[in-house]
């Protein structure tokens, strides 16, 4: 019963008739026959908050506490086959609109409360990344990484007003992070922070030109010593990281007090 009554708390952040709303939409249940987008909404949350490892985990798990499932929504434990056969054929496209939903109520919450204010900002702050997730090449042999690895990449743009994702792309694990980046559009005056994996100076002028600031760490330019180039300078072919870096249309300058190249305020370049 315990577990029963926290679960239904937590299925309380999703709204029903928002729910409803958009099984209408994506008519998720079209070819229904008993078992419905509610009831497959809420065996895959058990799975994922129960760390159910199969389809007999979930069905057991949830037959365990039949009597308590109707205050849920769901009359009875669904049959193996019948979850997956719902898990094959209904549209993913109601989850995505289940989650849009939800963030969108968050992120009201979060407005109303005044966000979290630890880093105080006249302009918006963003962090964007990338984190590499193992995966089992035995298992999973669509996710090619390396000949003996399997991984996918997990791409996030988080919002520190209230420290909510408001981006996230799942692709291969050789994908690199600027390719993703460069899809992504901001906010003029907008302050993104990126790490190493971000360095491609023809997008930092774009960044630039958009009125994007954005901070690099100081270990973003693949272990060369910025400081060590004189203002105004391009890199030659036979120097250190054999790039090429147009610093006059930035703006770029040498910080004699620490040492780093940096842009104007207005460019919010920092290696």
């Amino acid at each position: 019963m315990k577990v029963c009554s926290i679960f239904s708390q937590i299925l309380k952040l999703f709204s029903r008739g928002g729910f409803e709303q958009a099984v209408k939409q994506h008519k998720a249940e079209r070819h229904a026959r008993g078992f419905t987008s509610w009831g497959q909404f809420m065996a895959m949350l058990f799975c994922q908050l129960g760390r159910a490892h199969s389809l007999r985990e979930i069905c057991g798990g949830l037959a365990c506490c039949e009597g308590h499932l109707k205050h849920l929504g769901v009359p009875v434990a669904p049959k193996r086959s019948t979850l997956a056969y719902a898990n094959e054929h209904r549209p993913w496209e109601l989850y995505q609109t289940v989650f849009e939903q939800t963030l969108l109520k968050c992120q009201e919450l979060v407005r109303s409360q005044g966000g979290r204010k630890t880093f105080r900002f006249k302009n918006k702050l963003m962090s964007l990344d990338g984190s590499i997730i193992d995966l089992s090449v035995s298992m999973f042999d669509w996710a090619k990484f390396r000949r003996t690895k399997g991984a996918i990449k997990l791409h996030l743009l988080l919002d520190h007003d209230g420290y909510l994702p408001s981006f996230a792309v799942v692709t291969e694990g050789k994908t690199s992070e600027i390719k993703v980046a460069r899809t992504l559009r901001f906010a003029p005056g907008t302050i993104l922070a990126i790490d190493r994996g971000y360095v491609d100076y023809e997008w930092f002028r774009e960044l630039t030109q958009e009125e994007v600031d954005h901070q690099l760490s100081s270990t973003g330019t693949g272990g060369g010593e910025a400081g060590a180039l004189p203002a105004g300078r391009d890199l030659g072919p036979g120097e250190r990281g054999g790039h090429r870096i147009p610093l006059e249309p930035v703006g770029l300058r040498r910080d004699d007090h620490c040492g780093h190249l940096q842009g104007p305020l207005g460019s919010g370049i920092v290696f």
